[in-house]
């Protein structure tokens, strides 16, 4: 759920440079593709003309080119006309994001002069109902930087063309309110559509940072609603094991994915009172053994290190040697069980401790919850 809720790094420097080497194609973002539809749409309005491809600078210096594929220029009172619509079909390049193809739309209405740059939501685009997010409440879901970046392009067209830059900016997204129902804008209290995105304008294949800024910003709704108990959970099955065992709102709810450490960094500069770590035996393993990214091309479940923790819940040296030899974790995790060795609950309190050393003191208090592929608890830990 890379563009649908929170923004991308860019591919500059080193990063961009690592993706020449892989092959991985970058792609731009929903507010850069705004900030195009946006100058080609404004430009109309002073021009009479459409500039087709429409080039714009991001906050790096990259200057991408954009193709419209539709416009509409409504003429008024004015000899060249009072609105103007233009649309960008968004290129996410090689990265698996649920805005790709999306169209968005820009659509420019001539405000007084000294009106200003107003931004409104138009259908696709989300409205935010919570606190906690860089937008005041009843805002529409576009973000600072795109805010920003729109603004530019228009105070640059309208000294250009003479213009006074004051305008109204209706940002829409055909099918954007389904789209919103696979990214994170619903448990965020965005309703209605989409965000619009993007700190740099680029979308890098396969980011890590869009999935972490949600984390972030999933903690940033949860203590504005006043939460004083936060979930991370790995997906969706260990979820419907916290919902059971602590009945939490939705909004206390983190998708941590692979990025236990995102969630610890972030709650240690804002804390919560309570912190719940909930996910598969295998992957929380992964935290017990220090690893806070717990994704399979980046940390391995390490069975001598299964094994050791066996001998300290009671294990006898030949089940330990069972377990280092496992040819899984949860396999691992069965052998114990079947003796009676309660490997589930010291991987749950290990993975607590190593929490709470990256908190550092935060004064939060943790608990760690261990499940199997079925949802059922298999270890878990005392709050401490």
């Amino acid at each position: 759920m890379t563009d649908g809720v929170t923004g991308n790094e860019g591919a500059t420097g080193g990063r961009a440079a690592q993706l020449k080497h892989t092959g991985l194609r970058p792609g731009w973002t929903t507010g850069a593709c705004a900030t195009a539809a946006t100058t080609a749409a404004y430009t109309a309005l002073l021009t009479g003309e459409f500039p087709d491809p429409v080039t714009i600078t991001l906050p790096k210096g990259q200057t991408p080119s954009f193709a419209l594929a539709t416009e509409d220029l409504t003429v008024g009172d004015r000899a060249v006309g009072d609105r103007a619509m233009a649309g960008v079909v968004k290129d996410a390049g090689d990265d698996p994001d649920v805005t790709h193809a999306a169209l968005i739309r820009a659509t420019v209405r001539l405000l007084p002069p000294g009106a200003g740059v107003v931004f409104r939501a138009g259908p696709g685009v989300g409205t935010v109902t919570r606190p906690g997010l860089p937008l005041d409440v009843g805002e529409p879901a576009i973000n600072p930087v795109p805010r920003q970046l729109m603004r530019s392009h228009v105070a640059e067209v309208a000294a250009r063309h003479g213009g006074t830059g004051d305008v109204e900016i209706t940002v829409s997204v055909d099918n954007g309110a389904e789209i919103a129902r696979h990214t994170w804008n619903p448990r965020l209290g965005i309703l209605g559509g989409l965000s619009i995105l993007g700190t740099t304008g680029v979308v890098v294949p396969y980011s890590c940072s869009a999935w972490i800024d949600s984390i972030r910003r999933g903690v940033d709704v949860a203590r504005a609603a006043g939460r004083t108990h936060v979930a991370g959970c790995t997906g969706s099955t260990s979820e419907r094991t916290v919902l059971a065992a602590y009945d939490l709102p939705e909004d206390a709810l983190l998708d941590m994915g692979d990025f236990a450490g995102a969630v610890l960094k972030y709650i240690r500069r804002h804390p919560v009172d309570r912190l719940t770590l909930c996910g598969g035996f295998a992957k929380l393993s992964k935290l017990a053994a220090g690893h806070l990214d717990l994704h399979s091309a980046r940390s391995q479940v390490d069975k001598n290190f299964l094994s050791q923790l066996a001998l300290t819940a009671g294990a006898d040296t030949p089940l330990a040697e069972q377990v280092a030899t496992a040819n899984t974790g949860l396999e691992a995790l069965r052998l114990c069980q079947s003796r009676g060795i309660p490997l589930g609950n010291e991987v749950a309190r290990r993975a607590r401790d190593e929490a709470l050393a990256v908190l550092r003191g935060a004064p939060v208090e943790v608990d760690v919850i261990c499940i199997d592929r079925a949802g059922t608890i298999v270890g878990r830990s005392d709050p401490a």
